[in-house]
């Protein structure tokens, strides 16, 4: 059998696949297995940061894998307190916990509010409120927690204690928060990645950090798809003046091998005691060694280069032809077509372009380091595709 039959007969049906087995790859360039070269704009969802087999990142991640693979968290492990360190001077956070993708990251979020609200105030305040057309993940938890009422089908019962607002509309959280005085937290994505592509509005976004903050509301900020410089800044929050008190993220931080990671402040910071929560895998050396090579280089050079980068897909797609509309920050950038999407995909892998989807959208989560000679090349044949007739 070859890797379609096999995957057809052993491989639970979960995934939609394209046709196309991919066997290799280097930055940005991927190839299959006919040897057919393609354009990566996708960075397997926004993971491979610095694109395929990225040097620093496998000496990384080799070095470590001859020094010490895995230990449990009962141990101290070096590269997690070294990556750690660099979070949160970084970013101004005060504690790290460390998992395995972004759906445990959430969780970590999601369970540490709870736990802040009832050590500080007792059971009954623990409701979380999310936006309409969020994504946070796929465990109980995080698909409760995902504003979309296509998710909420088949897997019954879910989790209590979540209410959904729209995005960008203060009244409707503030009037919903003075009707909820059971609500603990908000958890918002800055850019709602799955839900197609939308950043949240500036005055939306600091309304609800100022509202939260003035209540004892958590403001939790997804930064699973965003972070880690996606949007020209470390954090997509960045782009905002907002002050959240737990981050989580995960994807690009990894550069391909698992890792997830929440982040709390000076107030939330000592919510989790021992014992309190955990993780097996969680901070493994390896991964953490990889990403301390991609933190490392998310500097303000990059993020200036990145901005660079998304605004040239905006200004060579914004009203050209085929196209309604382009939105997102940075290399995270969602592009209406006129056509059905679905209709599109097919055509620019057969031009060697790879790319996402989030809804009615084309998706883009290209490298952050992708070359603009190979950038501009896969525009033009994005341009020229939605242009046909």
């Amino acid at each position: 059998m070859n890797t379609f039959e096999k995957d057809s007969t052993y491989i639970a049906h979960i995934y939609s696949r394209y046709p196309v087995c991919f066997v290799s790859g280097k930055g940005s360039h991927l190839y299959d297995d006919k040897g057919k070269e393609y354009i990566d704009l996708g960075s397997g969802i926004g993971v491979d940061i610095f694109g395929i087999a990225d040097e620093k990142w496998m000496e990384a991640v080799t070095k470590q894998l001859h020094t010490l693979n895995h230990v449990s968290n009962l141990f101290y492990s070096k590269p997690m307190a070294d990556l750690a360190e660099m979070i949160c001077k970084k970013t101004g956070m005060k504690k790290v916990f460390f998992s395995n993708s972004g759906a445990e990251a959430n969780e970590c979020a999601i369970k540490g509010a709870r736990k802040y609200s009832n050590d500080k105030y007792g059971n009954g305040r623990n409701t979380i409120v999310t936006l309409i057309n969020s994504f946070h993940g796929r465990t109980m938890a995080t698909l409760t927690a995902t504003g979309q009422d296509v998710f909420h089908h088949d897997f019954d019962p879910f989790l209590p204690g979540f209410l959904y607002t729209p995005a960008n509309d203060l009244p409707a959280f503030i009037e919903l928060c003075e009707k909820h005085p059971e609500i603990c937290a908000v958890m918002v994505e800055t850019i709602q990645g799955e839900g197609g592509v939308h950043p949240l509005e500036k005055e939306f976004f600091e309304g609800i950090n100022k509202y939260a903050h003035e209540h004892d509301i958590l403001l939790i900020v997804d930064e699973v798809q965003s972070g880690n410089g996606r949007t020209g800044k470390l954090y997509g929050y960045m782009n905002y003046d907002v002050q959240p008190d737990i981050v989580s993220t995960a994807k690009g931080i990894g550069g391909g091998l698992p890792l997830g990671a929440t982040f709390f402040n000076e107030k939330t910071e000592n919510v989790y005691t021992p014992g309190s929560h955990g993780s097996t895998f969680g901070g493994n050396p390896i991964a953490c060694a990889g990403a301390i090579s991609i933190y490392q280089r998310l500097d303000d050079k990059l993020m200036a280069e990145v901005t660079e980068k998304g605004n040239f897909i905006k200004k060579s797609l914004e009203g050209a032809k085929g196209v309604k509309s382009v939105a997102g920050m940075g290399l995270m950038l969602g592009i209406e077509p006129e056509k059905p999407v679905g209709t599109i995909i097919p055509k620019l892998l057969e031009k060697g372009v790879v790319v996402l989807t989030a809804k009615e959208k084309i998706r883009l989560l290209p490298a952050l380091n992708i070359p603009m000679e190979d950038l501009e090349k896969a525009v033009g044949i994005i341009k020229s595709v939605l242009a046909e007739d």
